[in-house]
């Protein structure tokens, strides 16, 4: 089991290092002047790889690893202990955003983002928010 859980925080720490990176893309993006078409396609580039070489790769083996390790402690899905339904509840957000961030992508590849850098230097605050929780939740296990 300790070697799942090696694991799972092994991918786990790979998908937010992309969680808090592709929105820090997407500021520097949304800054690049309109005419700078070298530099859209150089972004749109770094986000594509990051989001499905690095991120959903990484997302998916934590989310799989993630469901063996609540099997292996011998958690149910029906009735978790608190700690743990926070922690997947906000597990839901990360996931919701990930998702969210695969959108912002295909806006900004399509030349159809409308939002401002300060939007994404905002956005890119809530994925460190969520991990903290996780951690809190998983360390503290609050009852």
């Amino acid at each position: 089991m300790l070697w799942v859980k090696a694991f799972h925080i092994i991918a786990m720490t790979a998908w937010f290092a992309g969680l808090f990176y592709l929105p820090r893309l997407f500021v520097y993006h949304a800054d690049l002047p309109k005419i700078d078409q070298a530099g859209h396609d150089r972004f749109c580039t770094m986000e594509r790889r990051l989001f499905w070489g690095i991120m959903t790769p990484n997302a998916i083996i934590t989310l799989l690893l993630g469901v063996g390790l609540v099997h292996m402690m011998g958690y149910s899905f029906s009735a978790p202990p608190l700690w743990l339904s926070l922690k997947l509840s906000v597990v839901s957000l990360v996931i919701i955003y990930h998702l969210y961030c695969g959108i912002l992508l295909k806006k900004f590849k399509q030349g159809a983002n409308t939002r401002s850098a300060l939007y994404y230097r905002i956005f890119n605050e809530l994925s460190i928010v969520m991990f903290s929780a996780i951690v809190l939740f998983v360390v503290l296990k609050p009852h």
